[in-house]
């Protein structure tokens, strides 16, 4: 039987400087989708990459003394590296230098030319340098760009236009028959508030005063605007041309889900939506608006001195906990903090205590008590059921978490798995059990109960933390990981011997590490 297919795109990243810890959890929680899709039996697509032209690439480039394409390999090489850093399972990594996707840009400028959605005009605009975005006076907040809140300077050039009134009215329509496109609802609420209903305006798509970008080949002095080079990556890479389209084109598009940051929504529900219309292609299903993760309640900003780097927090509190931070603590729709003690006390908390000290304890009481060996239960009690109830039913509330992109809630439902063992311990007492030989079938059936608990718990925590479920099962010695293995309450094999306990997260001396943080 065919599965059925997901594709899953983040936005391309920019560039222009190292991406911090904000931009590097747009592609964590894109993983974490794509794995439990995967993990649930979809057919998985999972698409990044750099976004690499632009009047910002070239004024970088310079300062650095360096050609434009030097400067981008070098930082499209370090954004890769961060993303591979983080255990990111993408399917493939695309640059928009791509000499391929270049000649379909190309090709479809000419195409929305020559039937009519573009024009060439006259362009005297408000426009903001690091946001490559043309703004009118009253789109911008108190004087600046309403997308990153910096100073905008007056441009006046030639240049082609999108006539985005051709299609205005079909999106409005598309938008009301279609009230699940754009996720979470507050940023569909923007969207239609302060773009649509005061009128689309035609969007700028040529830039005449630089010259690194993508050629308008009927008229060289034009390089295409960057946003339509970059929002075209979504369907080139796939295979989309205009005379023929791939297999691979045919089976992933439409796209299931665009995950992108707040800031750039504009691009994803307007203009993204009209390009493929104008293209006659199906649209992408959702456009997911993910908020921003907020540094001590402010912006991640170089100038404020407040960035922080994904790759340097993973060499000091390893991969996952990283992930696990970014996955559980920045909310569906509201923005999520970031402070070094608050990733201290999460991996203290849940990650050393709750679920580190309890597969600890657990396969360290199976070997003292049974050398390791896993016994068959044979003595259930009522004070089982509740726990295995739990367990079972977990997956399901997990995948209704997942199907709404609530990821924050589904990694809590997972984790109350390991907070209900806990309490199971302390419930059934295991050390004064095996001071009982006339106890030891009921010891075993508790001590089954907890692995197999484990094991579920680890089963789902593959979509999130990989790295600590492959050690949970190694240490539990089993290689039943498949999502099919947990509709039942039997995964762990009679008769195997469990691995030797090894602490999945060690209890960190706060105080020592914020001085060592600090010195950095």
């Amino acid at each position: 039987m065919e599965k059925e297919k997901f594709y899953i795109a983040t936005a391309i990243a920019y560039t222009s400087a190292k991406p911090h810890l904000g931009n590097t959890y747009e592609i964590v929680l894109a993983d974490a989708i794509a794995r439990y899709k995967r993990l649930t039996g979809y057919d998985v697509y999972f698409q990044t990459g750099t976004d690499e032209h632009g009047q910002k690439i070239e004024e970088k480039a310079t300062l650095a003394g360096k050609e434009p394409q030097e400067f981008v390999d070098e930082m499209s090489l370090e954004v890769r590296r961060i993303w591979d850093s983080m255990n990111t399972s993408y399917d493939r990594f695309v640059r928009t230098t791509n000499l391929g996707h270049e000649k379909v840009v190309a090709k479809v400028f000419k195409k929305l030319y020559d039937q009519g959605d573009i024009y060439k005009g006259y362009y005297e605009g408000l426009y903001c340098t690091p946001c490559e975005s043309f703004f009118t006076e009253s789109q911008l907040v108190d004087g600046k760009c309403p997308d990153c809140g910096r100073e905008v300077h007056k441009e006046t050039e030639e240049s082609y236009f999108f006539k985005l009134s051709n299609y205005s009215e079909r999106l409005k329509k598309y938008l009301d028959e279609h009230p699940d496109f754009i996720e979470p609802i507050s940023r569909k609420n923007e969207i239609v508030n302060n773009f649509i209903k005061p009128g689309i305006q035609d969007l700028c798509v040529s830039r005449t005063t630089f010259d690194w970008g993508i050629t308008v080949d009927f008229d060289p002095k034009h390089v295409v605007y960057v946003w339509l080079d970059a929002l075209l990556n979504y369907i080139t890479f796939l295979g989309y041309d205009l005379e023929e389209q791939s297999d691979e084109f045919k089976k992933y598009w439409p796209c299931d889900i665009h995950l992108i940051g707040k800031d750039i929504l504009r691009f994803h529900t307007i203009y993204w939506p009209i390009i493929l219309m104008a293209l006659d292609l199906p649209l992408s299903k959702k456009i997911f608006g993910h908020p921003w993760l907020l540094f001590g309640n402010d912006k991640m900003s170089k100038s404020k001195g407040n960035i922080v780097y994904a790759d340097d927090l993973a060499n000091t509190f390893g991969v996952d906990a990283v992930r696990y931070y970014l996955l559980h603590e920045i909310p569906f729709s509201s923005d999520g903090n970031y402070t070094n003690e608050l990733l201290i006390e999460r991996y203290n908390s849940d990650l050393a205590n709750i679920l580190g000290n309890l597969v600890n304890r657990t396969i360290s009481m199976a070997h003292k008590y049974f050398d390791g060996e896993v016994i068959e239960p044979t003595s259930q009690a009522d004070i089982d059921k509740e726990l295995i109830d739990l367990v079972i039913n977990t997956n399901d509330i997990v995948e209704e978490k997942m199907n709404n992109y609530r990821i924050a809630e589904a990694i809590d439902t997972i984790f109350d798995i390991f907070k209900r063992s806990n309490k199971y311990i302390d419930e059934t007492t295991p050390w004064i059990l095996a001071k009982d030989e006339t106890k030891k079938d009921r010891l075993a059936t508790v001590l089954y109960n907890l692995l197999e608990a484990i094991r579920h718990g680890a089963v789902l925590l593959q979509a999130f933390l990989p790295d600590t479920a492959s050690s949970i099962f190694h240490q539990l010695n089993t290689d039943n990981n498949q999502y099919d293995s947990i509709q039942d309450f039997t995964g762990m094999d009679i008769g195997i011997h469990l691995n030797n306990p090894e602490p999945l997260f060690e209890r960190i001396d706060k105080e020592k590490i914020l001085d060592e943080l600090s010195t950095k």
